[in-house]
């Protein structure tokens, strides 16, 4: 079964199967209705190894969860996949798991003996969260809003109307990869001074190191975020610099489509007050018209399980290639 699927009724006791999966992790957990993971599996993804082996790591999460006695009241199985994706084909092309190009995800997991008759659901790792942020979340009650997942790379989703936005292929919202500095370095994607070289994690690391910080322990962004809270400087310019590329990328998408709220996850997120006061103030720089002047960002509030959560949301709506209706305000 692909991703395109008629709907379906979810019993009010009934659970949802959901998959996150990504260049480290495999993780999967039965949730219910309101959000709750109630029943837990994980494994370190093989990145470097071959499909077969990747989609074992798959097949064994979904064996973890189908062991469960509460496996009888899953009624449908939801992925949120590392992508680019491919929604009418349910394939899916991580850039950091170099085995899977145009693998056939969707279909691969429907063959799985205990899915049996359940209907699969993919997306998108960032719509996934975006979907579970706007259900459950920062997002809860507004009609347009962008989410984020701000870590190794920036990943991000839109929602429209009340609806989820997936786009033609799934891909909508692919934010990391607009380009804000055309003089900027040359990025993977094949493209140049994309955001998520200048505002990832990654590049948060980076650049502090560039600009003579010391790492005290290790050198990632938790040890930047530290070292900023300390008042080092070459630490505070990486996430102010990181801070402006994002608020410049969130406020040309808000003057695009006139969102009103962006929701901003993932590791760096954890940074706190270091990354969200910078971004606070560039944002009220850039998104400078009188339109936009509502226009806010705020922390996501679900953590690492916006994932997991997101897929099952998509997967109990029955249909992840049509507008996922899931407004509840009127803003």
């Amino acid at each position: 079964m692909s991703s395109r699927q008629s709907k379906f009724s979810l019993p009010n006791d009934g659970l949802i199967a959901a998959l996150d999966i990504g260049g480290t992790k495999i993780a999967g957990a039965l949730v219910d209705q309101d959000g709750v993971l109630i029943h837990r599996a994980r494994r370190t993804t093989p990145a470097r190894e071959s499909a077969d082996v990747l989609l074992g790591a798959v097949y064994d999460v979904l064996g973890s969860l189908a062991a469960s006695p509460l496996w009888e009241r899953v009624g449908a199985v939801g992925i949120g996949s590392a992508g680019p994706i491919d929604l009418a084909h349910g394939t899916v092309s991580p850039v950091n798991i170099p085995a899977w190009r145009n693998f056939p995800l969707a279909e691969s997991v429907t063959r799985h003996p205990d899915v049996g008759h359940r209907q699969v659901t993919l997306a998108g790792d960032a719509v996934a969260m975006t979907a579970a942020e706007h259900r459950h979340g920062a997002a809860r009650g507004h009609r347009n809003a962008l989410c984020l997942v701000v870590s190794t790379g920036v990943g991000a989703g839109l929602v429209l109307n009340g609806s989820v936005y997936h786009g033609l292929t799934g891909n909508a919202g692919h934010l990391g990869h607009i380009s804000i500095d055309f003089d900027g370095e040359a990025c993977p994607c094949g493209a140049r001074g994309c955001l998520e070289a200048i505002a990832s994690g990654t590049a948060i690391t980076r650049h502090a190191l560039a600009l003579g910080w010391q790492a005290p322990l290790t050198a990632d962004t938790a040890g930047v975020a530290a070292s900023a809270r300390a008042g080092e400087a070459a630490a505070i310019d990486a996430f102010d610099r990181a801070a402006r590329a994002l608020a410049a990328g969130i406020a040309a998408t808000a003057a695009l489509i006139e969102i009103d709220i962006a929701v901003v996850g993932g590791g760096v997120a954890q940074a706190g007050e270091v990354f969200f006061e910078p971004l606070a103030r560039h944002l009220r720089h850039y998104a400078a018209m009188p339109f936009l002047k509502e226009l806010r960002v705020v922390p996501a509030e679900l953590g690492p399980e916006a994932g997991l959560v997101g897929a099952a949301v998509l997967a109990s709506a029955g249909d992840s290639a049509v507008p996922v209706m899931l407004g509840h305000g009127s803003r």
